[in-house]
């Protein structure tokens, strides 16, 4: 069932433009004035003088009329100098090779083609940590954290007044969000930005208990159809519908080709389970699975640039047997591999541990 995959994208083929009755604006930043903050503006009744709408808008350059969308190379690295100008990167001068595992075995016809356009890999210097939570927790305001502050405003300006409906759920939403109160909520666990710094071509995003709804969208390929152009449009679309984070939950080959090219055209926030491409490295047998497999698998992502990993940690030996009698038993694929390894082995699990 593999079809043949095109050297290249037509990006003739991937929906762009503005959404019918609205248009892109931007908002600038103040602590970090060159920062561009996406918003959909929706007419309501212009004929009535009634002011438009701003709403939030996770939908990248694909919504701008003044963007040029090209999939071979990718969208503008727009994080990059915020990546570096902190100074506590070095690039990666030997970055982990590709190996044939890592796309499932693939050959010929059936290899995805690798996204050429070269780039930098990035990693913390030695002593360094290079994640949000740690610039907020040393009071270090990020262009990442000015940027989603303006996000959960809506062009919302400072003692304008506004409605509050719904249950808040103990909630405690400030009438305007500040970096200061990003970079609080952050430092305090309550709230993550997902951002890789090797995925530079990232519009940050936030999400945490105390800021607006995220909703996420599942893509991937399988064992029946593997193309980079079916993988690189879907996400489009979720994105173009509103989805703020997109999971590559990939269960074929060409894993990780496909995830190259995902990445490097994704404005939002890619999160993966790791275990599933693990498990294609090791042909689909749970119990040739082990750490040092998992381990480079996650480096190998890391480098791509992924910004979210879902791990099966807690599926632990002692708690196997109480699955036995439910219904539906274990529902997780991730917990249903691992459960089966620490069966086989019997074993604590080496997420676990």
């Amino acid at each position: 069932m593999n079809k043949p995959i095109t050297p290249s994208l037509d990006a003739d083929a991937i929906p762009t433009g503005e959404r019918p009755g609205s248009r892109k604006v931007y908002e600038a930043g103040r602590l970090w004035p060159d920062i561009r903050v996406p918003f959909r503006e929706v007419a309501v009744h212009e004929s009535a003088g009634e002011p438009p709408v701003t709403i939030y808008d996770p939908s990248g350059p694909y919504t701008d009329p003044t963007a040029h969308i090209d999939i071979d190379k990718g969208l503008p690295r727009t994080r990059e100098p915020w990546v570096v100008s902190r100074g506590d990167v070095e690039i990666v001068s030997e970055p982990r090779n590709v190996k044939p595992e890592d796309n499932g075995f693939a050959r010929g016809a059936h290899l995805a083609p690798e996204f050429s356009q070269p780039r930098r890999v990035y990693r913390a210097r030695p002593g360094a940590s290079v994640t949000q939570m740690d610039y907020a927790r040393r009071g270090i305001i990020t262009p990442e954290m000015e940027y989603v502050a303006i996000r959960e405003n809506l062009r919302r300006k400072e003692g304008e007044a506004f409605i509050r409906d719904g249950e808040d759920f103990g909630a405690s939403i400030p009438d305007l969000v500040t970096p200061e109160f990003v970079r609080d909520e952050i430092a305090r666990g309550r709230a993550i930005i997902p951002a890789n710094i090797n995925h530079t071509e990232l519009e940050p995003m936030i999400i945490g208990r105390n800021f607006l709804v995220k909703i996420n969208a599942n893509i991937g390929n399988s064992a029946v159809l593997s193309t980079v152009a079916d993988e690189v449009d879907k996400m489009v679309w979720a994105i173009r519908w509103g989805a703020d984070t997109v999971m590559d939950l990939s269960t074929g080959r060409n894993i990780h080709n496909i995830r190259d090219w995902i990445i490097r055209n994704s404005p939002v926030p890619i999160g993966t389970v790791p275990i599933y491409q693990a498990l294609e490295k090791v042909g689909g047998v749970a119990e040739d699975l082990n750490w040092e497999v998992f381990r480079d698998t996650l480096i190998e992502q890391a480098e791509q640039g992924v910004d979210y990993f879902t791990i099966h940690a807690g599926v632990r030996l002692a708690y196997v047997p109480l699955t036995a009698n439910r219904v539906t038993g274990i529902v997780s694929r991730g917990g249903s591999i691992m459960a089966k390894w620490c069966l086989a082995h019997h074993r604590e699990s080496f997420l676990y541990e």
